[in-house]
């Protein structure tokens, strides 16, 4: 079986090591590559007001230069005391260059004081699958949580030290081992329906 080129349509080192790790028992012999491992690749401005607005143009656009099955991924923390900040904004919350950290200590001070029954979130993830021959596959996960009062955990990446699980005895996402987090997570879920239209598209006859 010859192996599907795909490339994953993003930087972030620790999102692409999650999707990587996610896909990896795929029945299916897949070439993965990182923006960050190919050359000459357009910038892509993630305007959109909506989560799938913004991984499909990165998937559309980004499958026009590289002209294989790219997968982008827009994910993000919505905050239901805060109206859904952060939003699309997520990776910006506290401005450019996007920095984790500053994130967390804006989205702590906006929540100070702030009784734990109102601090419901959740986790957003809408992944777009784009082929050369421009179809374009949408797939999504959500995961709810509560938001912490300090920084908990040493695993993961960006809002997890602060995204609470009370299902899982009030561990957040970063307190998780990455296995389960892989297995429960936002992206998780997206991810999980995009190895099913993997497995339908590219398995079957």
């Amino acid at each position: 079986m010859n192996k599907l080129k795909l490339v994953i349509a993003s930087k972030n080192e620790h999102k692409v090591r999650e999707i990587k790790d996610i896909l990896a028992d795929l029945p299916l012999k897949l070439d993965i590559k990182a923006l960050s491992e190919i050359k000459n690749i357009p910038e892509v401005i993630e305007d959109g007001r909506t989560f799938t607005a913004n991984a499909v143009k990165k998937a559309v656009e980004i499958c026009k230069v590289v002209e294989c099955l790219v997968v982008a991924d827009d994910s993000g923390l919505m905050v239901d005391y805060l109206y859904g900040e952060p939003g699309v904004l997520s990776a910006r919350y506290a401005g450019e260059p996007c920095n984790d950290s500053l994130n967390n200590k804006k989205l702590i001070y906006k929540m100070v004081n702030v009784p734990w029954e109102k601090r419901d979130a959740q986790f957003h993830c809408t992944i777009a699958l784009a082929e050369p021959n421009g179809e374009v596959h949408i797939c999504e996960g959500v995961c709810f949580g509560k938001i912490g009062y300090r920084l908990k955990g040493e695993h993961g990446f960006g809002y997890d030290p602060l995204f609470v699980l009370p299902a899982y005895d009030n561990r957040t996402f970063a307190e998780l081992d990455p296995v389960l987090k892989n297995r429960i997570s936002h992206r998780a879920k997206a991810l999980a329906q995009l190895k099913q239209l993997f497995i339908e598209k590219f398995c079957l006859d």
